[in-house]
């Protein structure tokens, strides 16, 4: 007599999955650990092998956005040669790519909130990795840096980083341009401006930026 086959054990990537599956479908959350178990046949031990609570899975949705978009990122040959703005760019163009691929799902879990503020504790490990991967790019410029009167603070660059990555998203959330061209430029603007205030050269960016948001939200 053969012995029976165990059934695989499914991974933090198929669990993901299976939950923006669910919320889209089911037009809610789950309303438990135990319910979400069962409606995509897994084990609910299965699930807290990954996440501690549904509150954790949340987070790391917005997570593994970040992770995909890094990954595909390093797949690049010429990524590795780009500048720190070069790779900033990279990031957000590829980061918002992926998303709009998940827009449905991102709509959702944000419910349409014009105040991102209520959305905070569903982005802190997003937060977190954003926070990381601004402080590794200034450190890194910093490196060619001999004087430290010329050299950037990683910690100040890295919270602009994240409130550009709000503003950003809101942005895109409100973009009802064809391939969200708006939310490309506003990206471009942004991260120009960002590191133009580094390098002490900030006004003509500032005011480009400046007149950019005027014309999209008051025009």
């Amino acid at each position: 007599m053969s012995a029976k086959k165990k059934t695989a054990k499914p991974g933090k990537k198929t669990i993901i999955k299976q939950y923006m599956d669910f919320v889209l479908e089911a037009g809610e959350v789950p309303a438990s650990v135990y319910a979400f178990a069962k409606a995509v046949k897994i084990e609910e031990a299965d699930f807290y092998e990954h996440f501690g609570s549904l509150k954790g899975l949340q987070k790391a949705v917005w997570n593994a956005f970040f992770e995909h978009s890094m990954q595909l990122l390093e797949k690049n040959e010429d990524y590795q040669g780009y500048g720190n703005r070069e790779k900033m760019l990279s990031f957000f163009y590829t980061f918002f790519e992926l998303l709009a691929l998940n827009r449905s799902y991102v709509l959702f879990t944000l419910d349409g909130q014009t105040n991102m503020l209520k959305s905070l504790e569903q982005l802190k490990d997003l937060r977190k990795s954003v926070l990381n991967f601004a402080t590794e790019l200034i450190d890194d410029g910093n490196t060619d840096k001999q004087l430290c009167i010329t050299r950037h603070n990683p910690k100040v660059f890295a919270e602009g980083a994240w409130l550009q990555t709000m503003f950003l998203l809101k942005f895109w959330i409100d973009d009802d341009s064809a391939g969200f061209e708006k939310t490309d430029m506003a990206i471009e603007k942004s991260v120009n401006t960002i590191f133009d205030v580094f390098d002490n050269t900030p006004l003509e960016s500032i005011i480009d930026f400046g007149k950019f948001l005027f014309k999209e939200n008051f025009a």
